[in-house]
């Protein structure tokens, strides 16, 4: 594929067969509750499983406490923590001892300036997600549909890996890669029929616009 691609937000069995058949990189499982697509750590590793030998799993969270991420890795041994806070570089660092791959670490991005933060995460951070700044008073930091100026990311270089995320779906994700040259990309409500409910065939339709 021109991009690799991340599902994240999958919370039944048939929609993460669903990404995996599809050929997802990585399939992700919120771990926060104001999200409509909260899992606990339990349920979360029952779906993670289903990866094994097949996409690498990612669980996201927003400032979790050691308790939670402990809890995380007996439970769930995920390739991959997300941190979609406002942790710290310091944070990120110590987070890693509970991540079996690496940490990921999503950024809001609404203006060119909210780029220069990657910066202060190169050598804490595995990877970088750039998702769109959430409205004013949410109840959490991602996953609302909200697009950007994916172009702001046109040859951006960092130290590490970066995904594009915010308001792709099946329509835009190709129009999305060209613009921004993303070489991975992050979808989780352009993939769904209501908030936290994903659909397969949306699933199936974002794969097929992201190898065209």
């Amino acid at each position: 594929m021109p991009a690799d691609v991340k599902i994240c937000g999958l919370t039944t069995p048939e929609t993460v067969d669903a990404a995996l058949a599809a050929g997802a990189r990585w399939i992700g499982f919120v771990i926060f509750e104001p999200s409509p697509r909260h899992l606990d750590p339990a349920r979360a590793a029952e779906l993670a499983a289903r990866a094994a030998g097949r996409a690498a799993t990612v669980a996201v969270t927003v400032d979790a406490d050691d308790a939670l991420l402990s809890d995380i890795q007996r439970q769930m041994r995920p390739d991959w923590i997300q941190l979609h806070g406002s942790e710290s570089p310091d944070r990120v660092r110590a987070a890693k001892t509970y991540a079996r791959r690496g940490i990921i670490k999503a950024l809001p991005v609404a203006e060119a300036a909210d780029l220069d933060a990657a910066r202060t995460y190169d050598s804490s951070a595995d990877m970088i997600l750039f998702d769109a700044k959430p409205p004013a008073g949410a109840s959490r930091p991602g996953g609302w549909g909200e697009g950007y100026d994916y172009g702001l990311l046109a040859g951006l270089d960092l130290g590490v890996p970066w995904i594009l995320s915010g308001g792709l779906t099946p329509a835009n994700v190709r129009g999305t890669i060209a613009a921004s040259g993303a070489g991975a990309v992050d979808v989780s409500s352009g993939v769904e029929s209501a908030p936290g409910v994903k659909d397969k065939d949306r699933i199936r339709a974002f794969m097929d616009a992201v190898a065209c």
